[in-house]
Parts: structure tokens; sequence; C-alpha cells
């Protein structure tokens, strides 16, 4: 596993914020109905109520291209070492998590905003490996 062995780090990471993302935009495309009254009744009372089929969609479109460009950046990484495209991926996986965690404060949901960071530090280090 020749691509293991020259990037480990780099391919594991993304790995994680590929299944991570695909995951969570493939289940809002499957369940679009379940995923808007969720975050409708999670929204109830925060100024983002009326906004929740427009800002869930954006948040489904930004993770889905992420998603892709990281499996992209995977196999650049594989066939050249070119690290561009995968960098691009985490860079909106990091942008989607602040706009998650804006609307997890906004809603006053504390744990759930504090949860994300654990996902934002392992992008972050993505971001890291990826520049150096």
């Amino acid at each position: 596993m020749n691509l293991l062995s020259k990037h480990p780090t780099e391919v594991l990471t993304l790995l994680f914020l590929i299944v991570t993302f695909l995951q969570s935009g493939i289940d809002k495309l499957l369940d679009w109905k379940g995923n808007v009254s969720f975050i409708r009744d999670h929204f109830k009372n925060s100024p983002l109520k009326k906004n929740v089929p427009l800002l869930l969609a954006i948040i489904l479109v930004i993770e889905i291209i992420a998603g892709v460009l990281m499996v992209i950046g995977v196999y650049q990484i594989y066939t050249s070492g070119a690290k561009e495209i995968a960098l691009l991926g985490v860079e909106l996986s990091a942008i989607t998590l602040i706009f998650l965690l804006i609307g997890q404060r906004l809603a006053k949901d504390y744990a759930g905003a504090m949860s994300l960071a654990v996902y934002f530090i392992i992008t972050l280090w993505g971001v890291f490996l990826l520049n150096s």
C-alpha cells in the first residue's frame, strides 16, 4: 500500500473527513424531509428558523463538494503527490464546520457547538499537513 507508506497522516485524515462529510451530505439527500424537520425543530427559537431549508441546502452542497474534492485529492496524492485539490476540500470542510458552529451557537446548543470542536481540530490538522 504505497499510498499509506508515503503520505499516511494526510491520507488517513482525508479518509476520516471524506467519511464524515460525504456521509452527512448523502444522509441529507436521502432523507431531506426528515433532516429539514429535525433542523427546523432544533432552530425553532433562533433567528435562523425561517431559512432552514435554504441553509441546509447550502451546507449539503458544500459537504458534497468538499467530500468529492477530498476523494479526488486522495487520488492525486497517490498518483502525483499533488495536494492542492485535497487542501481545497479540507478548507471547505473547515468553512462548513464554522457555519455549523454559528448555527449551533445561535440555537443555544452549546453542547452541540462544543462537539464540533473535535471535527474542527482534525480539519485544521488536515489543513496544516496539506500546506506543508
